[in-house]
């Protein structure tokens, strides 16, 4: 019985690293393809959000059978605990991908802003912790869980600095107002992420540590 149970804790350990990937995938292609004004790949971005969810779902089916099966001891019942809330957060991840690429479609149709860069580098960093607290999951990395929460502040500056430059060009040019909005609405996609992307991390140190920080680490 017990190989059993470790075999279906090794299966959810694949469902959690998998859709992880998927994440990472789901949030590059959607700012490649705002980047790059490309229309198919935000529509094909919107559409890799049901992959997700499909995901969540079997992972979420899985996690209720190994609680149920039998009586997991405390690491087991952590990872199984902490998987839970963790793809919940992924799914938010893809869901928010999936949101920027709805707003891609949108410019193409009404025209790109001269300049994303700010974008850019503020997505740079999102992905960044994306991908680092998926892999603190699979390295088992306290370290990499840590540097994941501290650096949301980065995002936040930039977030932050977004919004001051968004409002300055509305000031300049009111015709600029419906383009400025949403960009805004892309750089408040993006600190979502990161917070979600913090939230994996505390779930990663929970489950490594068996505490979930409720305070700064």
């Amino acid at each position: 019985m017990r190989d059993y149970y470790d075999k279906q804790l090794e299966k959810l350990n694949g469902y959690v690293t998998d859709m992880g990937q998927l994440i990472e995938n789901a949030i590059q292609n959607a700012i490649t393809a705002l980047l790059a004004h490309d229309k198919e790949g935000a529509e094909n971005t919107i559409h890799f959000d049901d992959e997700i969810d499909r995901m969540e779902r079997d992972t979420e089916n899985l996690c209720l059978n190994l609680l149920l099966s039998q009586q997991p001891v405390a690491t087991d019942l952590r990872l199984v605990s902490a998987a839970l809330k963790m793809v919940t957060d992924m799914e938010r991840i893809g869901d928010h991908a999936a949101d920027i690429s709805e707003i891609t479609l949108i410019l193409a149709g009404s025209g790109f802003p001269e300049s994303l860069n700010s974008i850019e580098k503020m997505a740079e960093e999102t992905i960044f912790m994306v991908k680092e607290s998926v892999d603190a999951y699979v390295q088992r990395s306290v370290q990499k869980a840590i540097e994941v929460i501290h650096h949301d502040d980065v995002v936040d500056n930039y977030f932050v600095d977004i919004k001051k430059l968004i409002i300055w060009q509305i000031n300049e040019n009111i015709q600029n107002g419906e383009q400025a909005a949403d960009i805004l609405m892309i750089a408040k996609y993006l600190e979502r992420i990161a917070d979600h992307a913090v939230n994996i991390a505390e779930w990663v140190l929970f489950y490594i540590t068996g505490e979930h920080p409720e305070v700064p680490v």
